[in-house]
Parts: C-alpha cells; sequence; structure tokens
C-alpha cells in the first residue's frame, strides 16, 4: 500500500561537447505503473514513563555534553566509529559536539587547528571509521535553546505534517513550498533545517538533511530521520543513482524536443555583490561539469513550453543555468532569464516556475525503490490551467539516459 499526502504521489517497483544535442529517443508509451511502495507509517507518540521506572541511562546528548565539557579542558583525540563512516568532518563534529558553533567549526578547521589522522583537512572531507580526530582546546559556551513556546513548537510540527508526501521510521520526504529556504543564512530566519527542531527526539538528534533546493524550488525534499538513514541517502545521492524528475516553464520552445546538456559551471560574481552560476570551460578556475537531460512535454506556439528536466550531475543552480544557456530561460528566474523584450502572458505570476516534481531513490533500510511525487505548487498550477497543460499527461524523460 503507497501512501499520498498533501496531493502527491508514492510508488514503488521492483526494480562534454556540445552543449546541447539530440538524444536517443525516451520511451514515449504509457509506462505501466509500478507496484505499491512500503507503506509509510506514523510517528509513534512520546512514550510515557511510571514513577517506580529504572534509572535511565544518560541520553546521547547528555553524554556529548559531558564531551563537550572535557574538550574545553584539553586536546582531545576523537575515534570515528562504524556508524560515522563516510560522515563530512563538519557534521562529525556537530554531532560529537551540539555546543560547538557551526561557525567555530568551520573557522578552527580552515585555520588548521584541528587535524586528522595527523593532517589538515576541509570541512567537507568525508571520514573513513577509526581514523583520529584531533581537536585543539577550546572554550564552549552552553547554548541556550531557541527561544520557542509549545505553541509554536506545535505549529512548526503541524506545519511540517501538512507538507509531508512520505514518512516512516527512516525517511521523510517532504513537499517544500515554494519561497521557503532549506538552511539558514543571512537574513532568513524561518527554513526547513529550523522547523526540522519541532522534530528532535529524547536523544537530542534531529532529522537530517541529505540535499538541498533553491529557495524558490518547490517539490521533494528528502530528510532522513535517522543517522544511518542519512548516510545511505547521501551516498545515493553523491554516487548518482537517486533519479531526479523535474518540471519547468520555459520562454520559447526548443527545436530539438529532446536532448541533452552538457557544460562546464563556475559560480561567477556579479557587479550587484550577487553570485550566479555561468557556463565555463574545462580547467577553469571553479568549473564542475554538469549535466542534464531535457524533453519538450507541450507547448503554446513559440510562446512557453513545458519542460521536463533530468539533472545527472547536481550543481548549484544547474537547472536554471542550463536552461538559460540554451536560450530558454525559466519563467519567474530573477537570476537567469536573460529573453529581451519578453512580456510575461496575462494570469501568469511572476515567480519562479521550476518543481522538484519526482524522486526515485533506493530506501536506506529496504533497499527498495521509494518514489514519490509532488503536486505542482499553485502558481504553476495556475499557469498549467491556463495554458491548458495536463499535468497527467505521460512524462518522456522517465527513461532518460543516467550520465
Amino acid at each position: 500500500m503507497s501512501t499520498s499526502r498533501g496531493g502527491g504521489r508514492v510508488r514503488g517497483s521492483s526494480g562534454a561537447g556540445r552543449s546541447a544535442q539530440p538524444a536517443r529517443q525516451f520511451r514515449s508509451g504509457k509506462p505501466t505503473r509500478p507496484g505499491a511502495s512500503p507503506a509509510a507509517v506514523r510517528r509513534d507518540g512520546p512514550v510515557t514513563k511510571t514513577a517506580d521506572a529504572p534509572v535511565a541511562k544518560p541520553s546521547r546528548a547528555e553524554q556529548k555534553a559531558e564531551a563537550s565539557a572535557v574538550l574545553a579542558t584539553g586536546v582531545q583525540t576523537l575515534t570515528v566509529t562504524a556508524d560515522e563512516a563516510d560522515m563530512r568532518l563538519d557534521r562529525f563534529l556537530t554531532a560529537r559536539f551540539p555546543q560547538l558553533p557551526f561557525t567555530h567549526i568551520q573557522r578552527i578547521v580552515r585555520k588548521g587547528e584541528l587535524r586528522v589522522d595527523g593532517k589538515r583537512v576541509k570541512p567537507n572531507d568525508r571520514l573513513l571509521e577509526g581514523q583520529s580526530v584531533r581537536v585543539p582546546p577550546l572554550k564552549i559556551e552552553e547554548r541556550a535553546p531557541a527561544p520557542r513556546s509549545l505553541k509554536h513548537g506545535g505549529d512548526d510540527l503541524a506545519f511540517l505534517k501538512s507538507i509531508t508526501l512520505y514518512e516512516d521510521k527512516d525517511v521523510l520526504v517532504l513537499n517544500k513550498p515554494m519561497g521557503l529556504a532549506v538552511q539558514g543564512g543571512s537574513g532568513t530566519t524561518r527554513h526547513v533545517d529550523g522547523l526540522l527542531e519541532a522534530m528532535r527526539d529524547a536523544d537530542g538528534q534531529k532529522p537530517r538533511l541529505v540535499h538541498r533546493l533553491d529557495k524558490d524550488t518547490a517539490g521533494c525534499l528528502v530528510i532522513a530521520k535517522t543517522r544511518f538513514a542519512a548516510t545511505t541517502l547521501a551516498k545515493s545521492f553523491r554516487s548518482r543513482t537517486a533519479r531526479k524528475i523535474y518540471w519547468a516553464l520555459v520562454a520559447g520552445v526548443p527545436r530539438v524536443k529532446q536532448g541533452r546538456i552538457s557544460t562546464y559551471l563556475a559560480r561567477e560574481e556579479q557587479q550587484d555583490g550577487d553570485a550566479r552560476m555561468a557556463v565555463a570551460q574545462h580547467g577553469d578556475d571553479g568549473a564542475s561539469h554538469a549535466v542534464t537531460y531535457y524533453a519538450l512535454v507541450d507547448n503554446v506556439a513559440q510562446k512557453l513550453a513545458w519542460l521536463s528536466l533530468k539533472p545527472v550531475t547536481g550543481r548549484t543552480h544547474q537547472l536554471r543555468a542550463h536552461t538559460a544557456h540554451i536560450g530558454h530561460p525559466i519563467v519567474g528566474d530573477p537570476k537567469y532569464f536573460n529573453v529581451e523584450n519578453w512580456e510575461l502572458p496575462g494570469g501568469i505570476q511572476k515567480k519562479l516556475h521550476l518543481l522538484a516534481r519526482r524522486i526515485v531513490i533506493a530506501h536506506p533500510r529496504t533497499g527498495k525503490p521509494l518514489d514519490i511525487t509532488a503536486p505542482l505548487p499553485p502558481h504553476m498550477k495556475q499557469s498549467w490551467n491556463l495554458l491548458g497543460f495536463d499535468a497527467e499527461r505521460f512524462d518522456p524523460i522517465i527513461d532518460a539516459p543516467e550520465e
């Protein structure tokens, strides 16, 4: 049995050359609907303890607090456990020492004060089981819990439930609304990572982010509820075994109906102090290879087109930069829309028309495919209705190549 919430669908199954070039035809027939996915289960309520219950062992949060106190007195050497293998160094330290501000962790690593097996490392370096992490003496200030009333915490939890597409004991998939940031930043006070505080358990653990969506991109956002799930899901995204399908409304209609976009992308600073990803050359400073498959689903004359996009790589702003590169930027994109003298048709809102429509990823516990679909956000649904697009139409990108 599959569970669908918030209008989404859950499915399960068994099983650098030219910038844009024709790709082999993807399957055009209606696919056979796969079987059902593992049933989603509700989150269990709090466990009630009796007055004469035996004294419980210190929680992991309490153990970490004690470890943090030890850390402040001198040099400490930590050994990476099997459960912590493949974690990023900065995430490892955050998990071990929750009192240590994340910015502080980044700073001591950059300064070379922290060593792994005696060597300097980067915050995003991944650890191996058995490695030794030397942490210098630090003065750690106890961080008071963020002021949050029970009502506010309850509101956050209710909001998360209202946008939940799928949930079990390991995995949570949210239908992230357009305009909600995934993580905090300058001037950003409300974001998914902060909302997840409402799901922090008795051991001080909260669900973890394993990938990102841009603030104005709506749709499927996968969250790990356990450390085991976080490690496994993160590997799926890094190894590109997770299949991601996006929908976009773009300006104009691509001449090549199905194709492959292959470029290098690099961060480019703008005069206004903002930054964007620009097409670069192999060997340029900071350039990374990016590959996207696309397919035309429907169009209105030569004015607008509904594209289905399948990113093979996961570069920052990849889909937005790639569609702009082939001359068909995404409607409502304030950063990459580059068509001169183009007027937005009446009734279509000037908001980013990009949806993380579908995610297919191996379940971290069972290994079976978890197939989740998100509905169109309100502004895209309005545009689809106005343009006469059928959201139930078969998506031709489904069987696009994986590389």
